[in-house]
């Protein structure tokens, strides 16, 4: 095998859930295959540097195996090779994100018993 289809690289490789994600993420242009934009039915082959932008963050990697079938994780991480400073770069904004405050959404309706009574405690009442 030379040559698979970007999807299902990128499918195999566990970057997407299902090849329909992976597909509509070509489309919306967040799959780059060596600077290029990726089309789903772009071959991918050994060697290729792709930027791959997902849920997860933005990853750019080197394609080192090739594969159809979806397996295990631990299979499917010795298809690809993460640069460093990807690596770097996603480390750096995981730790932002810890850093940053963590703020609860505004509940709808009334308040309950627990927040009536912090409410209580902030007015000074009891």
């Amino acid at each position: 095998m030379t040559r698979v289809r970007m999807d299902k690289w990128l499918w195999a490789a566990r970057f997407f859930k299902t090849r329909a994600l992976a597909a509509r993420a070509c489309e919306l242009g967040r799959i780059e295959s060596n600077g290029q934009p990726a089309k789903s039915s772009r071959e991918v082959r050994v060697g290729d540097l792709l930027r791959v932008k997902n849920d997860s963050g933005a990853f750019e990697v080197e394609v080192l195996a090739l594969s159809e079938i979806r397996g295990p994780a631990a299979v499917a991480q010795t298809l690809y090779r993460e640069t460093e400073a990807s690596r770097e770069l996603r480390l750096k904004l995981a730790e932002e994100r810890k850093a940053m405050p963590h703020f609860e959404a505004l509940r709808e309706g009334k308040p309950s018993k627990r927040d009536r009574r912090a409410l209580d405690r902030l007015r000074g009442k009891r």
